[in-house]
């Protein structure tokens, strides 16, 4: 099973309660990257990126252009990006991306949801990496990766189960596989995006232990101002 599998698994596994905050999250970021520059996907790579990310999680063409519309509108809105480290049960690391308009409501939110579940504060990035990640619906695993090391790719890891590529390469190389992929007639991504992965997974073992964990990750995703939650646990 490839690393990616995690990062795929949480992005399909939106359930109806929880489509209202991704679309948040969603719009926020897309209305970001449109503000930072022309606000047309052909002309901005933020924006390209962005759309092609949330596109991946299912987040409606609708919500996109709305957000899209938002930037062309002039609002006046505008959110910080921030990034909180913490040490959680049995072991574990988990890092907090949030894009908020008020920086001190962020923070206080954050660090309540994983306080009150066992966790503090504390400095984790060191246990993770950035990877570029795209996984696909085929089941031409071999071209597919002789394809991305010919054009150059700094390949990581690529992967195939139950009809589903997964490819881990430098995020350098996000865009270049992209375009390495379109010209394979692959262009309907499930997910194309860099996140942080940890460099060791590990597993909880004590189900009072696990059980702290999954609720402080049920709070954090309940957290407005959260937009992505990255960790070392098997889940």
């Amino acid at each position: 099973m490839g690393r990616a599998h995690e990062v795929r698994a949480k992005s399909m596994a939106a359930t109806a309660a929880k489509r209202s905050a991704l679309f948040m999250r969603a719009s926020k970021e897309i209305y970001m990257a449109a503000k930072s520059g022309i606000p047309d996907p052909n002309s901005n790579l933020a924006l390209r990126s962005a759309i092609e990310k949330w596109k991946g999680q299912q987040v409606t063409k609708d919500v996109i252009e709305r957000a899209i519309q938002k930037a062309k509108g002039g609002s006046g809105e505008h959110y910080e990006p921030g990034r909180y480290e913490f040490f959680g049960p049995a072991g574990s690391y988990i890092i907090v991306d949030t894009l908020t308009d008020n920086v001190n409501r962020a923070l206080t939110d954050v660090r309540t949801a994983v306080t009150r579940h066992g966790g503090h504060m504390g400095t984790v990035n060191y246990n993770f990496t950035e990877q570029g990640i795209i996984a696909f619906k085929g089941n031409n695993k071999d071209a597919v990766e002789e394809a991305l090391i010919l054009g150059d790719v700094d390949l990581r890891e690529i992967s195939e189960e139950n009809g589903v590529i997964e490819v881990l390469m430098a995020p350098t190389s996000l865009s270049q596989a992209k375009e390495i992929l379109k010209g394979m007639n692959i262009t309907e991504l499930e997910i194309c995006e860099m996140r942080l992965l940890a460099n060791e997974m590990i597993d909880i073992a004590d189900p009072e232990e696990k059980r702290k964990f999954t609720e402080m990750m049920d709070a954090l995703d309940d957290v407005t101002d959260v937009q992505a939650v990255y960790h070392n646990v098997n889940l």
